[in-house]
């Protein structure tokens, strides 16, 4: 055994031991206030491999977008397993929803690099990925080779209604998350949120400005309101945990940070480093062999960019994609990119998969390796959208994870983080408004509007959004009714 693995072996017992410690320690309180919290023991620490069997079920299992996916977590590790309490779930999530990237795979991540270091926050996020992709290259495929077939056009059509609704929802889901029951009942509690979202929806809808430069001024007005209006950002609650008594974790409130949490400048150095390694050395690669200018290098490029420059998740980075792969390079059109974004809510994984999709179509528009191997070309321009998609995430997490422990319930380095997530919902909703513009209206003009207005995907769009708030669907059986919905309205009307 090399002297890496016992270092680490020695620092996953020393973590444990901690947490075993402060937990007979809580228990040795005999007050009544503690009751509660010591009704159960600790679970037993987890080890490697039963994390990993975890992860992988996830990555299978992780249907129904951002929201979906993070109510699975919550459910199995917060509820069920007791891997970690509520309220270290809340921190690193509001940590993740600031993030470029996609917020539930970078929890998971998060989560699995504080249980078992580097190698366990790898595990954790590529398991979360890697069955998405395999499933989305094969239904591209699908997609390309007999999308145009009426059938499969008129299933389409009716899941692209669905994914208007659906946006709808996780834009209402996301908005309680960050504002709690003050959204309806003290919305004056949460003004300055509020105004936040309205500043983020003109600004990125009518005015054309860049989102990085919203969230910039989000921030600042966060970092305003942590000194001058703080019951602002601490009257939402913004993921719902709520405070006092409950079951011991395995990573409760007060256990201590593990050693390989902390932080440290040779650490952030070395993630830094093996994170630019590894962007630049397939870039390069791409440069030499087919040139700058070669789709395959400018997707490797482009998807960079949206990983760095847009925040919020699969719905705010949506937009960006959307502006660069359909209006400026032509990889897909913008009902393509419709279709797309249905496939990725009927597969498990992250939603920003989608990028997957928009990969392989491009390649084989572009027959990135010829017009005799266009599925081996696709395929491989899927895998580099998803590689230069995914990697910024895993570093955002490995290298800003310590410096997030250290921030427990510091309302300084909260409040602007809670700010951009306000921020956020202002863009969501500018993409919401795109989505249906593109399925309800026949063709964009002004003249003669409610002649342009697709009446049949207006009634399947609403009666999912029906399904989805009255009725607390899930997405997979909104997506299906939809998709029949969709083929009966083709094919009687």
């Amino acid at each position: 055994m090399g002297a890496s693995e016992k270092a680490e072996k020695m620092a996953s017992h020393s973590a444990a031991d901690a947490v075993q410690s402060q937990a007979a320690t809580t228990q040795s309180v005999p007050s009544h206030a503690q009751q509660t919290h010591t009704a159960q023991t600790a679970p037993a620490p987890v080890g490697f491999w039963e994390a990993l069997r975890f992860w992988l079920k996830l990555g299978f299992i992780s249907f129904g977008g951002p929201a979906g996916q993070i109510a699975i977590m919550q459910r199995t590790l917060v509820d069920e397993r007791r891997w970690i309490s509520q309220a270290r779930f809340n921190h690193a999530l509001n940590y993740c929803m600031v993030l470029p990237g996609p917020e539930a795979q970078q929890l998971a991540t998060y989560i699995g690099w504080l249980m078992h270091r580097t190698r366990g926050g790898i595990a954790a996020g590529v398991l979360f990925v890697l069955p998405s992709l395999f499933i989305l290259i094969g239904l591209s495929w699908i997609y390309v080779a007999f999308g145009k077939l009426p059938f499969v056009a008129a299933i389409f059509y009716g899941i692209q209604c669905a994914v208007a609704a659906i946006v709808l929802h996780a834009l209402w889901r996301l908005l309680s998350r960050v504002f709690g029951a003050d959204i309806i009942k003290k919305p004056q509690n949460v003004s300055v949120l509020w105004s936040l979202v309205v500043m983020s929806f003109v600004a990125t809808q009518f005015l054309g400005i860049a989102f990085p430069w919203v969230v910039l001024v989000a921030a600042l007005v966060g970092w305003w309101g942590s000194h001058y209006a703080p019951a602002q950002f601490d009257a939402g609650a913004a993921h719902g945990g709520k405070a006092g008594a409950h079951a011991p974790a395995l990573i409760d409130d007060h256990t201590p940070t593990p050693a390989h949490a902390r932080f440290s400048r040779t650490r952030l150095a070395w993630v830094l480093g093996v994170g630019a390694l590894l962007w630049a050395a397939p870039m390069l690669w791409l440069i030499a062999s087919v040139g700058w200018s070669a789709t395959l290098t400018q997707m490797a490029w482009f998807f960079t960019k949206a990983a760095l420059l847009t925040f919020g998740g699969a719905y705010a980075v949506l937009p960006y994609v959307v502006q660069g792969a359909v209006n400026e390079f032509g990889w897909l059109t913008a009902r393509q990119m419709m279709d797309g974004l249905a496939l990725g809510e009927t597969t498990p994984g992250p939603l920003i998969m989608v990028v997957a999709f928009v990969g392989f179509l491009g390649g084989w528009a572009k027959a990135v390796l010829g017009p005799d191997m266009l599925f081996l070309g696709a395929a491989l321009a899927a895998c580099v959208a998803t590689w230069f998609t995914f990697l910024p995430s895993f570093i955002f997490i490995l290298a800003g994870g310590p410096l997030v422990e250290s921030t427990h319930g510091n309302l300084k380095l909260q409040a602007p983080l809670k700010a951009i997530t306000a921020a956020v919902i202002g863009v969501i909703a500018s993409l919401a408004l795109l989505f249906i513009a593109h399925i309800v209206l026949l063709t964009p003009t002004p003249s003669a509007f409610f002649s342009q207005i697709d009446f049949k995907a207006l009634a399947i769009a609403s009666a999912a959004a029906l399904a989805l708030f009255r009725f607390k669907a899930g997405v997979i059986s909104v997506i299906a009714g939809c998709a029949v919905a969709g083929l009966v309205a083709k094919m009687l009307f």
